[in-house]
């Protein structure tokens, strides 16, 4: 590959002199922040040579973060490095996988180097907290666009997957429901009463790693709340052929959203909101007590919100009101939008 100098103005309208394609790298992502011993050769070749432990099975899942449209433009750099890793790691989580590597591709309109400081001390930070070595990647000039191809480890056999369910399993959820879909709500209106736990829950999601280890031999089905609950365990319905009936007493949400669905009745934020990067699966009623007392080593709760059936769709019960139907389906990236 070629490297190509690029050049950079400052915030005062200076030139400065151009950083090349190859020392952005050495610079801010070639450093041994974590060193596996599973990694052969890790960035500064063509490829990454790596090692998959016997008995294991590779986990592996891609994202990619556009300005405009996953984010915006304005982003703090350390949020968006943090929350491109962690909405891999959350891919991970849904499968019951370990993290293990990363890679990295990152196109940009200009080598502006303190941005890519502030964006490499974030992702960084999140890597390092769950033993993610970068293990290789690719940078370009052009909009400003972040994907991260992120591996894992599960012992041959136990991932969870999504077709497992069976119609009397209890329908779970980990964490709080809504309060990333509020902030981004608020942010967009230029609000300025939202507080700072809720707009953490945007920019910074937690991945539910070892919560997800944990459900490997309880769950049935499993899968991570990115584009909304309803659209997620629809994914799980239908891989398994089932339908459920959710009752929304029982979604778990955060002061703040409570309030928000109390004022205006609209259950679109915990049911369609997205980005909660929490984890919904499935659960046999003969594992719930195994379940409950294995969760009690964890900071977020898990709640049981509803019961798999046989007859397909997915229901809303509200307590003596009878139904609910969403007009929330949840986000998809090439829906028509009218």
């Amino acid at each position: 590959m070629r490297a190509t100098p690029w050049p950079r103005v400052t915030k005062s309208g200076r030139l400065q002199v151009a950083l090349g394609e190859f020392e952005l790298i050495r610079r801010y992502f070639a450093r041994p922040v974590v060193s596996r011993q599973d990694v052969s050769l890790g960035i500064g070749d063509d490829c990454a040579l790596l090692l998959v432990p016997a008995g294991y099975e590779l986990a592996a899942s891609i994202d990619t973060l556009v300005a405009g449209v996953h984010f915006a433009p304005g982003v703090r750099p350390r949020d968006l490095g943090y929350k491109v890793l962690a909405v891999n790691l959350s891919d991970l989580a849904a499968m019951g996988a370990e993290p293990a590597w990363a890679t990295l591709a990152l196109t940009l309109p200009g080598a502006d180097e303190e941005w890519l400081a502030e964006f490499a001390a974030g992702l960084f930070q999140l890597a390092e907290r769950h033993g993610v070595q970068l293990v290789g990647g690719d940078t370009t000039r052009g909009p400003l666009s972040v994907t991260v191809q992120i591996h894992g480890f599960v012992p041959a056999g136990q991932a969870l997957r999504r077709s497992g369910a069976r119609a009397g399993d209890r329908v779970y959820v980990s964490g709080e429901l809504g309060a990333a879909a509020l902030a981004l709500r608020r942010r967009q209106a230029a609000a300025d009463d939202c507080a700072a736990a809720i707009i953490a829950r945007l920019d910074r999601p937690q991945p539910r790693i070892l919560e997800g280890r944990a459900l490997r031999g309880i769950a049935t089905a499993a899968i991570d709340v990115s584009d909304g609950l309803a659209a997620d365990l629809g994914h799980i319905l239908e891989a398994s052929g089932l339908g459920a009936t959710i009752h929304l007493e029982d979604l778990p949400m955060c002061q703040a959203v409570a309030a928000q669905v109390a004022t205006d009745g609209d259950w679109s934020l915990p049911l369609g909101g997205g980005e909660d990067y929490e984890l919904c699966f499935t659960v046999p009623p003969d594992r719930e007590a195994e379940l409950l007392e294995t969760w009690r080593r964890f900071d977020c709760g898990c709640r049981c919100i509803g019961i798999c059936e046989d007859m397909p769709g997915l229901r809303y019960a509200l307590g003596a009101d009878g139904l609910y139907v969403t007009a929330e389906p949840g986000y998809q990236h090439f829906a028509d939008p009218a």
